[in-house]
């Protein structure tokens, strides 16, 4: 008779199979977890707070003492939000769709842009290279506000003054995406890039088959970084942009928050859980990405 598992050799193995090793867990460890487990639930309350003030009524928005949860989930604050807009000239659909038009092509084009870009300057020898690393390198040091009037001026110089592509062409200047990349591109084998060149390869061929395949945890971190910088800009529908039917959901959501009504306080907690949702959901999918990222580009 073939005798039985022991009830803790079959623990022992479930714990291997999910990825733990119980010989590795040791009683030291449990003061991470005292630390950590708290930190966890403080980081995760204003997420949770975002879902909650979403679906309260307006005298649960309003209550003193403040709620942290909802007691009676409603819809209006979603139906207000779509409904008062159709009564305006622009509906929250038009604004909500400029954002995902205007975040996507962003995201696709910094993508391209920043891999092209760390290619040439970490992969190529030419007289320029040191000086341009040096001006994205100083590119880093500066805020959006630092730059707001130079760029006012090139936008308008350029003719892209009040049009749709003002909420995109700002944001293609993204030096930490091409230092991010670059820095990646870095660690491969330049032996790599010879072979490919021998085998008749041309840089575009090089860079579509064989450098972005190998930087994808970068290019994952630079996505996120990129859909939240696009996904919530309001600077082009602030100052770029006069035409209502060009502007963004996040600029939309501002002017609901500025309203100060109570009506508006309703419908301004349920743009924002729109404006979260996507965040929340590509961070998700990515950020498993994130840490390799950080290691190999030396951003902390």
């Amino acid at each position: 008779m073939m005798k039985k598992e022991k009830p803790a050799k079959k623990k022992h193995y479930r714990l291997k199979k999910n990825g733990i090793n119980p010989q590795h867990f040791t009683a030291g460890q449990i003061k991470f977890y005292v630390f950590l487990i708290p930190l966890c639930v403080i980081m995760a309350l204003p997420i949770v707070f975002i879902f909650m003030n979403a679906f309260k009524p307006l005298d649960e928005l309003f209550a003193y003492p403040p709620r942290f949860y909802v007691r009676n989930p409603t819809w209006n604050n979603f139906n207000a939000l779509f409904t008062i807009s159709s009564t305006s000239n622009i509906p929250a659909s038009r604004y909500l769709f400029n954002s995902v038009v205007s975040s996507a092509i962003t995201v696709l084009a910094t993508l391209v842009i920043s891999t092209a870009a760390g290619y040439v300057l970490s992969k190529k020898r030419f007289r320029l290279r040191p000086a341009l690393m040096e001006i994205n390198n100083l590119a880093l040091m500066f805020c959006s506000v630092a730059v707001a009037i130079p760029r006012y001026f090139v936008i308008a110089n350029i003719g892209l003054l009040d049009s749709f592509w003002a909420n995109i062409i700002p944001l293609l200047a993204t030096p930490v995406g091409v230092f991010l990349v670059k820095q990646f591109i870095d660690g491969l084998p330049d032996a790599l890039i010879e072979a490919a060149i021998i085998d008749g390869a041309n840089d575009y061929q090089i860079l579509l088959k064989i450098i972005m395949p190998l930087v994808k945890p970068a290019l994952s971190t630079l996505t996120i970084m990129t859909f939240q910088s696009a996904w919530g800009a309001t600077e082009a529908s602030t100052n770029y942009i006069n035409n209502e039917s060009f502007k963004t959901f996040a600029f939309y959501l501002s002017t609901l928050s500025a309203s100060g009504t109570v009506s508006g306080q309703g419908v301004s907690a349920a743009a924002t859980l729109i404006m979260f949702i996507p965040n929340l959901v590509i961070f998700i999918f990515m950020q498993s990405k994130v840490m390799s990222t950080m290691a190999h580009s030396g951003i902390k």
